[in-house]
């Protein structure tokens, strides 16, 4: 089950290339993510292979045919891709090769028998995750930012009403002051006028 769903996601770049053969240009896409599926096909048929670990015939096949995949893949995207793109994604090939050869080198010279099979079969199992993951990577600031919205919106709220609130309240004070003050003002004229009437005695 899991063999078939890797090959469904090897297949699944088939719309996409046919839309580039098409139209003869690479628009928008970006080679990069073929380049690294390409780098967890070229680990996992290592791991499967019989010299690293055993009964694991299933791994091999179905990550050299996703070799094989991306390996064309790759050559119809260089082929009319621009020339920046181009060289970028000849750029992050060349890292890979050199990571693949070190990695295939140092399994095989510096590491024997279950050393090896460990080894080779932690990497592969982190390339997997990172690989089937990756999606993930847009899913997850997504869901934050909707999430940070949100919170954003509910304290706009609560603020808008408070401030509402607090507008009224100075309103009503600045109210009752007035009436206060006029309070005074009638209390204070009868004692004015007895004032005056005094001063002239």
């Amino acid at each position: 089950m899991g063999n078939a769903f890797a090959l469904f996601l090897y297949l699944s770049p088939v719309v996409t290339f046919k839309r580039i053969l098409k139209k003869k240009s690479t628009e928008q896409f970006s080679g990069i993510p073929f380049v690294l599926t390409l780098l967890n096909c070229l680990i996992g048929s290592w791991y499967g292979l019989p010299f690293v670990s055993q009964n694991n015939f299933l791994i091999a096949t179905v990550n050299i045919t996703g070799a094989a995949l991306q390996a064309i893949f790759l050559t119809i995207f260089l082929i009319y891709a621009p020339r920046r793109e181009k060289n970028k994604v000849i750029g992050v090939l060349t890292l890979v090769l050199v990571f693949y050869a070190i990695y295939v080198f140092v399994s095989l010279f510096a590491l024997h028998g279950n050393g090896r099979r460990l080894f080779c079969g932690t990497l592969t199992t982190i390339c997997a995750i990172i690989m089937f993951a990756g999606p993930m990577v847009i899913i997850i600031p997504s869901a934050c930012g909707s999430g940070f919205g949100t919170l954003q919106l509910i304290l706009y709220a609560m603020y808008h009403k408070n401030k509402g609130q607090t507008k009224k309240s100075t309103a009503d004070d600045q109210a009752t002051d007035e009436k206060i003050d006029s309070v005074k003002i009638q209390k204070e004229k009868p004692s004015n006028g007895h004032q005056s009437q005094d001063e002239q005695v």
